[in-house]
């Protein structure tokens, strides 16, 4: 993978009608590496709909938050800064005075996205953080609701409804009652929702992800890793149910894990959300953290760029931070290829993706003291902050990575929680990757110029690894008996072969 030139931080200010955001990244790149990331809940939209007109005590934080965030971008030293502004700001008759107000503070241009462009942004977000999508984007913000059809990274026409956990307490005048006939009128009928049905509708927007939030923590899920959280549809509208009812007997109030600002919009957001299943019909709700900035600088990325496999890249740069030799992981997934060719093991297009990720992340713990390496690797790969990846995913990664460290061994198993998280063949093709890694890795000792003077061949029930002549000196008992380790795991005999 040729890596591009080196590249200065880029900055996005996200100016939405609940909270105003600065997040800074490494780089303009593929796989977005966050470094920096604040937000202010203003809200900026709460009476936009009752009185059009944006808060003054909610536009006074705003701009304060705003010259913080000039500032921090100075203090940061960003190469570029690019400025948005949603829903409350397009719609309320003072929101051009705002943005001017704005725009002399940031120092830069505001963009107001129009509904149908906010919609966009965030459908190419996902498109940025999911592999092959295929379902509804729904982006609820504060002062609206973005519905959007993606197959691929072939995105339909947009919509956007005035459905914000703000808009919708306002317009409503913070009745339950009322703000239900609302959704279920602006929500009957929509064409974006008319094709969900037993597909994936993919939620983002920051009251989405803290109801996700409190489904993990009452589930008792082992991860906590927001994007990518998913729930099938059945439970996710019970759970919703059951918030609701929480919410009139008043007790979502002392619920820590979501901001007292955002407390109160929890409802709102539950209610929308419930009318989208039981109007779309998708299978399984799944939670992203990617939304209209990633998507915004995913648009500005080159074509050649975009096409890229978004674990790939983020495996990389991990790969080039952490690893002794990044050469030395493009030949392990060279050599595990010929491996799989050779012993003629079946792998779906989605194993092999997993596979040659965890061939870039197979060395990243080195540093780390070796009784811990497998436990440490374990939870950088499972909490690691990228996506283009399922949970079940990043745990048959993590597992991988970890059998490479800690052994096979009956006494140095993975932890429940994360092999729960994986289909028990899955965890065997990991225990079989980890058996891999440790015979590519003490062979080479992680070196480049190593793997490829090493081949396979098959014979009957046998699996043999041939050492080319220049590297026979580096034959020894312990690299045999964990080759011999190795094919007995895929039910054959192993032996080494010195040409």
């Amino acid at each position: 993978m040729k890596r591009p030139r080196k590249r200065t931080s880029v900055a996005v200010i996200d100016i939405g009608s609940n909270s105003v955001r600065l997040v800074v990244y490494a780089s303009m790149a593929r796989s977005l590496v966050t470094i920096f990331n604040e937000k202010t809940l203003c809200g900026l939209g709460r009476e936009v709909q009752s009185t059009g007109l944006l808060a003054p005590d909610a536009v006074a934080k705003a701009l304060t938050s705003l010259r913080r965030f000039r500032a921090l971008c100075r203090v940061q030293k960003v190469g570029r800064v690019y400025a948005i502004a949603t829903a409350a700001c397009r719609d309320a008759t003072n929101g051009s005075e705002f943005i001017a107000q704005a725009e002399r503070i940031c120092g830069v241009k505001i963009n107001i996205l129009s509904g149908p462009r906010e919609a966009r942004l965030s459908a190419l977000g996902v498109v940025s953080g999911v592999h092959r999508p295929d379902g509804i984007v729904g982006d609820l913000g504060g002062g609206s609701l973005e519905l959007i059809d993606v197959r691929g990274n072939r995105l339909h026409s947009g919509v956007t409804l005035p459905l914000g956990g703000l808009a919708l307490q306002d317009s409503s005048d913070r009745s339950l009652k009322r703000a239900e006939r609302i959704v279920r009128t602006d929500l009957s009928g929509v064409d974006q929702l008319k094709a969900g049905r037993g597909r994936i509708f993919y939620a983002v927007g920051g009251t989405w992800r803290a109801l996700a939030r409190i489904h993990i923590i009452q589930s008792g899920y082992p991860l906590r890793v927001m994007h990518g959280y998913s729930i099938p549809a059945p439970a996710a509208l019970d759970f919703l149910q059951r918030l609701r009812r929480l919410a009139a007997a008043n007790m979502l109030a002392n619920i820590e894990v979501v901001a007292d600002a955002r407390r109160p919009l929890l409802t709102y957001a539950a209610l929308v959300l419930e009318y989208i299943i039981r109007v779309a019909k998708p299978k399984i709700i799944v939670f992203s953290t990617f939304g209209v900035r990633e998507g915004l600088l995913y648009e500005l990325l080159p074509q050649a760029e975009r096409a890229q496999d978004g674990l790939l890249c983020a495996a990389q740069d991990l790969n080039e931070l952490l690893s002794r030799s990044a050469r030395h992981a493009q030949e392990l997934i060279g050599w595990t290829d010929r491996l799989i060719r050779v012993a003629k093991l079946h792998e779906t297009e989605e194993d092999r993706r997993l596979r040659h990720a965890a061939c870039l992340l197979s060395d990243i713990g080195w540093r780390v003291h070796p009784d811990y390496r497998g436990e440490q690797t374990l939870n950088l790969i499972t909490n690691g902050n990228f996506g283009a990846v399922s949970h079940v995913g990043r745990a048959f990664i993590a597992l991988s990575v970890f059998y490479r460290y800690a052994g096979l061994s009956t006494e140095n198993e993975p932890p429940a929680r994360i092999r729960e998280l994986v289909p028990l063949h899955m965890d065997e093709r990991a225990r079989v990757l980890g058996a891999a890694f440790r015979v590519a890795h003490l062979v080479s000792a992680a070196r480049p110029g190593v793997l490829p003077a090493t081949h396979f061949r098959t014979g009957e029930r046998k699996l043999m690894l041939v050492f080319e002549h220049q590297m026979v000196d580096l034959v020894a008992d312990r690299v045999g008996s964990r080759f011999k380790q190795l094919a007995r795991l895929l039910g054959r005999s192993g032996s080494i072969v010195r040409r």
